[in-house]
This record gives structure tokens, sequence and C-alpha cells, in this order.
């Protein structure tokens, strides 16, 4: 049974959602920031294909790694920002500029959107197991709530009328795209 595994990731709002999901299963995850992992560019042309590289690349420590990419899909955009959700937010991570470029741009178009999280489990041998989760919704304006990360103030996830930023970080997990994502991996890799 797995005890420890690095949290391939440098961002403090996934990191801390991916050990909360963790913990029930007595799993302890410890982020590549704190390990001094350097961050792999991103060079997959979907989730599962930059979370799986991601963590190949914190695989390197000895420890399993489990890697998560998700983004906002927003239908009038084609899909877009998608895989390149952060790199929206230009290199400070100002996530204030990249909601209000995805407000600029849908316009007066439909507001469906979703959020989409693959989250891949690589092991020192080698392998790797990849699981998808996904949460349809729509988009709001102007942003509304401080809780989350990211796009969570615009984001209101179907039957529901708060978004994301506004909802318990309790009740956000057990329906956000990364829980989803997260119950196929546990129930595949953690019985």
């Amino acid at each position: 049974m797995i005890r420890r595994l690095v949290i391939a990731s440098h961002n403090a709002g996934k990191v801390r959602e991916i050990a909360e999901l963790l913990e029930p299963h007595g799993i302890e995850g410890v982020s590549a920031a704190a390990l001094g992992l350097p961050e792999p560019e991103e060079t997959g042309d979907t989730f599962l294909a930059n979370a799986e590289l991601k963590a190949r690349a914190a695989v390197r420590s000895g420890l399993p790694a489990l890697a998560d990419d998700s983004g906002l899909a927003v239908a009038a955009l084609g899909g877009a920002p998608g895989i390149y959700s952060a790199r929206w937010a230009g290199p400070d991570r100002d996530f204030s500029r990249a909601m209000a470029a995805v407000h600029e741009r849908v316009g007066d178009r439909p507001r469906a959107a979703a959020f989409v999280a693959a989250l891949a489990l690589a092991w020192p041998d080698g392998h790797v197991e990849s699981f998808e989760g996904r949460v349809e919704g729509r988009l709001v304006w102007p942003p509304r709530g401080e809780r989350g990360f990211g796009y969570d103030p615009v984001f209101v996830p179907d039957g529901h009328d708060e978004t994301f930023g506004e909802m318990d970080p309790e009740a956000k997990s057990r329906i956000s795209h990364r829980a989803r994502a997260f119950a196929k991996l546990a129930a595949a890799c953690f019985p």
C-alpha cells in the first residue's frame, strides 16, 4: 500500500485540493516544489498527455507521482482556454486577467463551459494510470467569491447557484472535476 507520493505541481491550490483528496486514504502528499523538482514544459495536446508528462517527470524522485492537468473549456471558444488555461493568466498567474479575457472573447454568445481534470499516477516501475473528470456549468460575470483559485469565481456548476469561488470547499470537493477524476483513480489504485 502506498503511504507517500509526490503531488507533481507547483500550484498551491491544486496541491492543497489533491492532498485533501489523498488524506482519507492515509496517503501523504508532498509537493514537487517542496522536493525542489522542476516543472516540466507542458508539450502535450490534451489534458491527459500533460498530466502524464508531469507525473513521469516527478516519479524520478523515487516516489509514486500524481499529476493533474486541468482547465476551463468554454464551448463558445471552441474549448479554449483548455490546456492553455494557466497560460491565459500569464507568467504572474493573474487569473483576474484570464477571467476578463474569457469574458471579453465570449461576448454575447452562450456561456456554457466545463472544468476538465486529468490525473495521472506514475509508478517508479514505469507504468502510468490516467483518469479524467469533468463538471459542466456556465460562466458568470462579474467574478463572485474569494474561495478556490483560478477560474473558480466565474464558474457555476450545473444544478447550483454559487460559483466554485463562493462554494464551501467541502461542497466543491464533492462535485469538482478533480474530485470526479480522483474517485476513478481511487477506485482503481487505492481499493
